[in-house]
């Protein structure tokens, strides 16, 4: 019998009825008195009340003489009055006022005679005198309950004489990790070995959200060891993170184990990632089961345990900062989940545009890279490419206007210009997304991108790139900016074990080729090879086989599950691969007039023709570099009329 989710409830629905269920249960925030010097950033457990005046005497506010007001009356610039010693005091900013005194006179208005000291204007009672209590006076409330601590609000409780204070105690979060293949992280993990890296992620994620964590030994999938340490940190721990064992496999003990240590209230939410979570807990300790792919963790701590950690810290309210965005590619979704997708932003012209990235469990880069989160509801089956959706945003806006937006061939340089733009002017950053160079002249001509990467091999005379923009842009608009110069070659494991010397033998019997996408600069030119070396391509064994960048066809490569792919010298060095050389060809930037005059794109031509990109090709390798960051070909607007 197929295996089935105790549950599909909708996610809103699911996190309102597990912390009612919580709450009824007892969990709640619980109270703990700290220095004040520890105070700040934590929330305040019940008001605060000030113990003493501020100030908490009478205090001198200027540099000068106190005195008593009286005695300076009918003082003026005709009729000055004169103080002998005696009948005032010299005294600092700060210090008490005389008991018998009731005004101070700046030092810049006296002036000094033998004796004594002459007035000019008369004293007003209290002036330049902070009274007692000025600032605040004791028994008022400094802070309300569930308030955050700044660093302004401890200076005034200091002030205040409170030198401890009752904050809401940071709940302690333990995190089980699972799994008979996972392993501390190393340097150097077997075949089958998975780096347990998602008790850092979120450990991270939980501190930065004001709790505390505290992570378990790996637990094997046996179910007695699985509910002995749920046993263990739910008498130890606030809420349990029992993580990698949370779906339909044949050794996932989590509902069983969670079941049997307390209750299993919720196994299976209407979400995507993060479908198998399980929603349970231990008397008034939450425990959740958290999918081991890191995305869909990092989606159930975000959508369903944060929630339960605002309630126990008493979190502040957060204000989620969306925009509308403008999709650069069609999103499809399942009517039967409200999911989360990861996309890169940033505003051409003044619209702002979203490129979804990997939407893989386990891509946990997608995250890093992303730039906002689409969130697709329940029951609708995805937007069009153009569709105008409301994004919820990782980084500022003001970020995303300073971000130069690049759609199309994949290149490793693209990262390498993104981190010399950055270093150059830490207010600019690259948005870069890889759909072939294809992708890239579609992004220009729709207005989606600054500029994209192509390599477009003409076959007719062998010239790269100038015939596509003819072909693409007929109104003109656009120029065509030299980047490099490569050499694009088939990459094989070290020692070139089967002998390839070229693009015949990947017709042979015993080779496995892996491919780029429909589409790519790179997928083009190995068509035209393959043609005109008179291969069938539908003989070459994982022709078929797409990959979306250099990079990772070499990784495939050098993986062993494929003997030969095509790609660039710098992605075969990268992993020590063998490289055949087969084809000369020419990487350039192809830049809409509308973007040209942009700080960013300005910029970037400075970087391109400077000494720190040409070190940095140099160092990468398999790149001619003649003239970076000149234009190649313009195409002129063509005027309306």
């Amino acid at each position: 019998m197929a295996f089935q989710y105790l549950t599909n409830a909708p996610l809103n629905q699911a996190v309102q009825e597990y912390l009612e269920q919580l709450r009824e249960r007892g969990f709640g925030p619980a109270g703990e008195t700290v220095p004040i010097g520890e105070a700040c950033g934590r929330i305040t457990a019940r008001a605060v009340y000030a113990h003493i005046c501020a100030p908490h005497y009478h205090a001198c506010a200027m540099d000068g003489i106190a005195l008593r007001a009286a005695d300076t009356f009918g003082a003026g610039e005709t009729t000055p009055v004169f103080l002998p010693e005696g009948k005032y005091t010299v005294v600092d900013t700060g210090d008490p006022l005389p008991p018998e005194c009731d005004a101070v006179i700046m030092v810049e208005e006296l002036e000094w005679a033998e004796g004594g000291v002459r007035i000019y204007a008369a004293a007003t009672p209290w002036q330049n005198v902070r009274q007692i209590g000025e600032d605040i006076c004791a028994g008022e409330m400094l802070l309300p309950a569930d308030t955050e601590i700044t660093p302004s609000a401890i200076g005034a409780m200091i002030a205040a004489g409170v030198l401890e204070v009752e904050v809401v105690r940071r709940p302690v979060v333990g995190i089980i990790p699972t799994g008979d293949e996972i392993v501390p992280p190393t340097a150097d993990p077997a075949p089958g070995d998975i780096l347990e890296f998602n008790s850092a992620i979120f450990s991270a994620m939980l501190q930065g959200w004001g709790a505390q964590t505290r992570v378990y030994p790996i637990v094997k999938d046996k179910l007695e060891l699985i509910r002995s340490a749920l046993e263990k940190a739910a008498a130890e721990c606030d809420v349990v993170l029992l993580n990698a064992g949370s779906s339909a496999g044949r050794e996932d003990y989590s509902a069983q184990a969670i079941a049997q240590v307390g209750e299993v209230l919720f196994h299976g939410i209407a979400m995507k990632p993060g479908k198998p979570a399980i929603l349970g807990c231990r008397g008034a300790v939450p425990i959740l089961g958290v999918p081991g792919y890191p995305v869909s963790g990092i989606i159930v701590l975000e959508h369903i345990l944060r929630p339960v950690l605002d309630e126990c810290c008493r979190a502040p309210i957060r204000w989620e900062e969306r925009e509308e965005a403008v999709l650069t590619r069609p999103v499809v979704s399942t009517l039967k989940y409200q999911e989360f997708v990861r996309v890169r932003m940033g505003y051409v012209g003044d619209k702002l545009m979203a490129s979804p990235l990997g939407r893989g469990s386990g891509v946990v880069t997608s995250f890093m890279r992303a730039d906002g989160i689409l969130e697709v509801p329940q029951n609708v089956e995805g937007y069009p490419q153009g569709e105008k959706v409301s994004v919820r945003l990782l980084r500022p806006r003001e970020q995303l206007r300073r971000s130069v937006v690049v759609i199309g061939s994949h290149d490793p340089l693209l990262d390498e210009l993104g981190d010399l733009l950055h270093s150059a002017d830490r207010s600019m950053f690259m948005s870069s997304s890889h759909v072939g160079s294809m992708g890239g002249i579609t992004a220009i001509k729709r207005g989606e991108a600054h500029l994209a990467g192509i390599h477009l091999l003409d076959e007719k005379d062998g010239s790269y790139n100038i015939h596509m923009l003819k072909k693409n842009f007929p109104r003109g608009g656009v120029r065509l900016v030299e980047c490099v110069g490569r050499v694009q070659g088939l990459m094989a494991a070290p020692g070139n074990p089967l002998g390839i010397r070229g693009i015949a033998d990947l017709a042979r019997e015993n080779l496995r080729y892996v491919n780029r996408q429909k589409g790519s600069g790179t997928r083009i030119l190995i068509d035209y090879l393959c043609r005109q070396a008179g291969v069938d391509t539908g003989k070459i064994y994982g022709y078929d086989r797409e990959e979306f960048t250099h990079t990772s066809v070499a990784a495939q490569v050098a993986s062993g599950s494929a003997d030969a792919g095509l790609g660039i010298l710098s992605a075969a060095k990268l992993y020590d691969l063998d490289f055949i050389p087969v084809y000369n060809e020419q990487y350039d930037l192809l830049i809409p007039d509308a973007a040209w005059e942009t700080p960013m794109v300005q910029r970037l031509l400075e970087i391109l023709q400077g000494p720190a990109f040409r070190a940095r090709m140099e160092a990468l390798g398999g790149y001619r570099l003649e003239h970076p960051g000149t234009v190649r070909f313009r195409l002129e607007p063509v005027s309306e009329n």
